[in-house]
């Protein structure tokens, strides 16, 4: 042995390197796993590292400002400026292809809305709440309006990181926006002072038996016991997987999260892809109602869209009953922040605008859209996009991904694996580390006051003081054919229901009420 030691010390220092690549290319050859590091040994290992920073070396290097998704550059700088408090203006005009199909024309006024004096708009550009009270047409006992028509949508603890959802509720309250918990339940986290949202899934994480059933008195306790859960949102499917129950690795389960879920350890939990708590319409509507009953929350639907069958039922038996939900969320199929099949992903329901248009059809079709909040949710925490939502029949707006970017996400698009380098969709505690809450909360709240800011200021410009105003035809869409726009009135073939809407001081000071009636 000593010989070994003494031959290896008797090696330059300079040969180390070449006796490392040697030692590397005879395991490359003497292995069979790979078949381009048995071939080109040493050489073949720079082919699977090039692979691994592909995302991150493409978005930097080799795709141009306009055409990677799901954000492009674009639109991440300009997330990310605004959030840090930079400037977020861009010059020489617009680098977008105008005549693209889908482009978006928001049409001005020839003369910009005059506001008084007195407008609250003067003081405080970034306040603006929904036009509708959430529960308030079907009698609920806690009627909620929310303050703000920005705010953040589903996104699971284990799913993202402590650190992440803190950071998310400390901006939603200083920005005065409601959490979303998505269905992984309630967690300390989610109680930093913003109003949340209880997402409930099929797997009912936080309010179930050890088998997976649905508890109606853990539901009552939970929502005595913290009273910033203003609303229930009864998950139906979401854009990422219709129709397949989400996946939380083992990898990502901690004791903190199984102890909040509900679930074992050391095990992938699996959502059912079906509720068991009912099975069809009338069943579903029935559970609605025995949680407001229950709670005197208001309680509404998440979904993505497809077969339009049971849609219709819904509107029909809530003309029959006078029962339903109190808003409907609708999810676009471009997927979001959960993970799932590349073919649920990129296939399985339809993108926003069609899926939000088919719905808000039926609803006006059978004389409810009075009776729903109507909340968007797919890529529309942009500010043109917003509009757009708006000018379709949307009441709120919930934003997810444009969230993570504001408090540093990179889309390195491996949001799966529990390895994100920022910290934010993972459970790793030395990447975890990286996120302040503090100063995390700050970005989320610029970006998100910059978005409403300019939601309000496109209002003004169109001759309007809240986004509730637009109608379908004020936005054009660029059709791909011979250059040729529409409104969007005859491109998705209906007209938007005006939404009643008595003057923005008013529904500031409803908003300085806590969010009441």
């Amino acid at each position: 042995m000593n010989t070994i030691f003494d031959f290896l010390g008797q090696i330059p220092w300079w040969c180390w390197p070449i006796v490392f690549l040697a030692i590397v290319a005879i395991r490359d050859i003497n292995q069979k796993k790979h078949t381009i590091k048995h071939n080109f040994p040493v050489v073949g290992h720079l082919r699977y590292w090039i692979e691994t920073i592909g995302p991150e070396f493409r978005q930097y290097i080799v795709a141009n400002n306009r055409e990677e998704l799901p954000f492009n550059r674009r639109q991440r700088s300009w997330i990310y400026a605004s959030s840090k408090r930079e400037n977020n203006f861009q010059g020489f005009g617009t680098d977008q292809d105008v005549n693209g199909a889908g482009y978006i024309f928001i049409k001005p006024a020839l003369l910009t809305k005059r506001l008084p004096k007195d407008h609250p708009y003067r003081e405080n550009p970034y306040v603006l709440p929904s036009a509708k009270v959430i529960g308030l047409p079907h009698n609920r006992r806690k009627p909620y309006r929310p303050k703000q028509v920005i705010n953040i949508s589903g996104m699971s603890f284990g799913s993202l990181s402590a650190r992440a959802i803190e950071s998310l509720n400390k901006g939603a309250a200083k920005f005065g926006c409601y959490h979303n918990t998505g269905e992984g339940g309630f967690s300390p986290y989610h109680n930093k002072g913003g109003d949340v949202v209880l997402n409930i899934g099929t797997a009912y994480f936080g309010i179930r038996d050890d088998d997976g059933n649905f508890v109606m008195q853990k539901l009552v306790d939970l929502t005595k016991n913290n009273p910033s859960i203003r609303m229930l949102e009864l998950k139906l499917s979401q854009g990422a997987k219709p129709g397949k129950g989400g996946v939380l690795p083992a990898s990502k389960i901690t004791q903190e999260i199984a102890d909040i879920r509900h679930i074992p350890l050391g095990k992938d939990v699996i959502s059912p892809a079906a509720h068991s708590a009912f099975s069809n319409i009338p069943e579903m509507i029935d559970f609605i109602e025995s949680m407001a009953d229950a709670t005197g929350l208001p309680v509404g639907i998440k979904a993505a869209v497809g077969k339009l069958e049971m849609w219709e039922e819904l509107a029909e038996l809530m003309v029959k009953t006078g029962k339903g939900p109190d808003f409907i969320a609708i999810d676009g199929g471009e997927g979001g922040t959960g993970a799932a099949p590349p073919s649920f992903a990129d296939h399985v329901s339809l993108p926003w605008v069609y899926a939000f248009s088919s719905v808000y059809k039926i609803f006006k079709k059978h004389n409810l859209t009075h009776r729903v909040t109507f909340i968007g949710s797919g890529k529309l925490g942009l500010p043109a996009q917003a509009i757009m939502a708006f000018s379709m029949g949307v009441d709120v707006i919930n934003i997810a991904r444009e969230a993570m970017i504001s408090i540093g996400c990179i889309q390195a698009q491996v949001c799966h694996n529990n390895r994100c380098p920022t910290g934010i969709a993972t459970q790793n505690k030395w990447l975890q580390a990286g996120v302040d809450p503090t100063l995390k909360s700050e970005r989320f709240y610029n970006y998100a006051k910059t978005l409403t800011k300019e939601v309000l200021e496109i209002s003004i410009a169109c001759g309007y003081e809240h986004p509730s105003q637009f109608t379908m035809d004020d936005v054009d869409v660029a059709m791909g054919d011979n250059n040729h726009t529409r409104p969007l009135r005859i491109a998705y073939e209906y007209e938007k229901v005006p939404v009643a809407y008595d003057g923005i001081h008013k529904l500031v000071n409803c908003a300085h009420l806590g969010g009441g009636n």
